[in-house]
């Protein structure tokens, strides 16, 4: 990739945009360019509908900032406007008015008084009014629900104790339903329904609310709940079936429009069957509901959509790995009644991102393993990959900000994490997706929703530790993925000084550990710390805390440990025991210890979050009005973007 290219680009509140590069784009025919401009325009269609889901008056709000920032004629250099701007890109960052990685209300850096002047002066028409509707009832309506901190204050409530449902503001329930009540609608569903081998996923692609006191569910389909936005996915999609690059690469697309046209959930996993056995096309894509990480339930499912292009090249190692899988399940240390028998359909890539949508826009994963149902994992495999020019864009952007030399302990293992610091985190994000998430099985009978509000926190702790206890292993050598046996002791040091330290920067004072991703890895930093002291400890050097690895071979043996308990959690369901992991370990916080780690950090003057601008693709037609050629541009800004976005993709939800 060109050294040249520029990564970094704006920076606002606690935010760093990127930009990321598609090399892989040019080697692509005019056919292939086609199928990707399409399935691209299809992952940009349903962004209104994360919007929504991410809170109910989330749309509206996006439509009220950006008819200010658009329309307001007043004095656009005064304090309060450029507190409106930050506020209205954290906002954009976000999909909706709660922080993508906290989940807690943002706070708007400007009083109400001077939004309701702006709002004044903007013309009616500008205005995102219902019929009949007054700007007074507007304000009345969306107002506390911007400035009032306790109106809506969490989009995703996980504390212990509380009723998830009712004291979370994502949109995923109707306001009158309890967390005790969608959980008996979901499991009565189970019952009647009978089939434990196979049984859908209920409750992926729907609201669940009350109509005079019944519980029903609204359906995400066409002609049903997000009509509007699925219609025009599937347009795109069937602009893209002809160009298809074979024959099954055309029934995933097809069978894909099917599922959004009836929401059945059986059709669903016929297409996510179908969409793990076609390997053979250099384009692939994810559309629709796929992550539970948003629902405090872990059932229902943002949307999603992006499209990659196959890096031929990186994707050596990951093949080594999917050709290994059967060695890895077999040996590793977890009871054996836990491990499969056979690992079937494991395929693994490194993959250019070639268009960012929904739940993995502007802020993306940078690993992908899916399809997440249990039973077509087990019977039909799984697909991961690793998104390296992503990976690249991040680091990239770290080179020389000095945060490594503020939190590693001394320049010894300094000196390691520059020499295999990329190298294994790259690996271990290969073994996490591709091996990690498809190791394991679910003893006969258990429920694979068991773990409830705690199982996206299971399920990352089991990828990461199976990741972690492989980095050092011998067999990474033999297979050419590790340069030397040394190596894995960078991933192992950065990964313990991110669960015990510096992922604290990305906590607000006085908050506990939320996000599912964070929470695994306090899990199993701090379990380790605890359970193996000789291995691992704390450190104080000229005032500062340090984490300081004492055996590096002891923390394997803590890491193979903790595995063999996360995976019997997993697979014999047991609710209780993943309960206390989590709430032990999982959302740790000392008080002192973080304000000392956030001081350190803001004196580097970085931003703890990053997220990506999308290039642009433009298409030229002939006469006849067909695609000629497609192009990349890079040099739209985040505020272009977003404002276009808005423009050309609003689905009047």
């Amino acid at each position: 990739m060109g050294e040249v290219f520029c990564f970094i680009g704006e920076r606002f509140a606690d935010l760093q945009m990127l930009r990321y590069q598609v090399p892989c784009f040019e080697n692509l025919n005019l056919r292939q360019k086609k199928l990707l401009y399409y399935l691209g325009e299809a992952a940009l269609w349903g962004r209104d509908i994360l919007w929504d889901q991410n809170g109910a008056y989330n749309l509206r709000i996006r439509r009220l900032l950006e008819s200010v920032f658009v329309y307001y004629p007043g004095d656009r250099e005064c304090e309060e406007f450029r507190g409106f701007v930050t506020y209205l890109k954290r906002v954009w960052f976000s999909n909706g008015i709660h922080h993508h990685y906290s989940y807690d209300k943002l706070e708007p850096g400007f009083p109400s008084s001077f939004l309701h002047e702006a709002l004044t002066q903007i013309p009616k028409e500008y205005l995102p009014l219902c019929e009949g509707e007054s700007l007074d009832a507007l304000e009345k309506t969306l107002f506390p629900v911007i400035f009032d901190p306790d109106v809506m204050p969490k989009r995703l409530n996980q504390k212990d104790g509380d009723d998830l449902v009712e004291t979370s503001s994502c949109n995923y329930y109707g306001a009158d339903v309890t967390q005790s009540e969608a959980e008996e609608f979901y499991a009565r569903q189970k019952r009647m329904d009978g089939d434990t081998r196979r049984p859908v996923m209920y409750g992926l692609n729907s609201r669940l609310e009350k109509t005079e006191g019944t519980l029903v569910e609204r359906v995400w389909r066409c002609g049903g709940m997000y009509g509007s936005a699925l219609e025009h996915v599937v347009e795109m999609l069937e602009k893209a079936l002809p160009h298809a690059e074979n024959e099954r690469q055309k029934e995933v697309i097809a069978t894909l429009v099917d599922f959004y046209r009836t929401g059945d959930l059986e059709t669903f996993d016929r297409y996510t069957i179908q969409w793990v056995k076609e390997t053979e096309g250099d384009v692939d894509f994810v559309n629709g509901f796929t992550e539970v990480y948003g629902d405090p339930l872990g059932l229902k499912a943002s949307w999603e959509g992006y499209v990659n292009i196959l890096d031929n090249e990186a994707s050596d190692r990951t093949r080594i790995l999917s050709d290994h899988a059967q060695w890895f399940e077999d040996h590793s240390p977890v009871d054996a009644r836990f491990r499969k028998d056979v690992c079937r359909g494991v395929t693994a890539r490194v993959v250019e991102a070639a268009i960012l949508g929904g739940d993995l826009y502007p802020s993306s994963a940078i690993g992908i393993n899916l399809p997440n149902s249990n039973w077509v994992r087990a019977e039909h495999g799984s697909k991961s990959v690793t998104i390296g020019n992503l990976t690249h864009a991040y680091s990239q952007a770290a080179r020389g900000n000095g945060f490594r030399q503020e939190f590693v302990v001394d320049g010894e293992t300094l000196s390691m994490l520059d020499r295999y610091g990329e190298v294994c985190d790259n690996l271990h994000t290969d073994l996490h997706e591709c091996l990690g998430h498809g190791s394991g099985r679910l003893l006969p009978g258990v429920d694979a929703d068991a773990m409830k509000a705690y199982g996206n926190t299971i399920e990352e702790a089991r990828a990461d530790l199976f990741g972690l206890y492989y980095m050092a292993d011998l067999k990474m050598v033999e297979l050419g993925l590790l340069p030397c046996m040394e190596a894995y002791k960078a991933h192992y040091y950065s990964y313990m000084m991110n669960g015990l330290l510096t992922q604290m920067v990305r906590i607000a004072p006085g908050h506990v550990i939320e996000e599912a991703h964070m929470r695994n890895r306090a899990l199993i930093a701090y379990w380790t710390l605890d359970h193996y002291p000789r291995a691992v400890r704390m450190a104080r050097k000229e005032e500062k805390t340090y984490v300081e690895v004492l055996d590096y071979e002891m923390l394997r043996t803590a890491f193979a440990t903790l595995l063999r308990e996360v995976q019997r959690i997993k697979s014999e369901g047991d609710y209780e025991a993943a309960r206390l992991l989590v709430e032990e370990y999982g959302i740790r916080i000392d008080a002192s210890l973080h304000q000392e780690i956030r001081d350190r950090y803001q004196r580097l003057d970085l931003a703890p979050y990053k997220g990506f601008i999308n290039p642009r693709y433009t298409v030229e037609r002939d006469s006849d009005g067909e695609i000629s050629d497609v192009h990349i541009e890079y040099g739209e800004s985040y505020t272009e973007q977003m404002l276009r976005y808005s423009r050309e993709y609003d689905t009047k939800l």
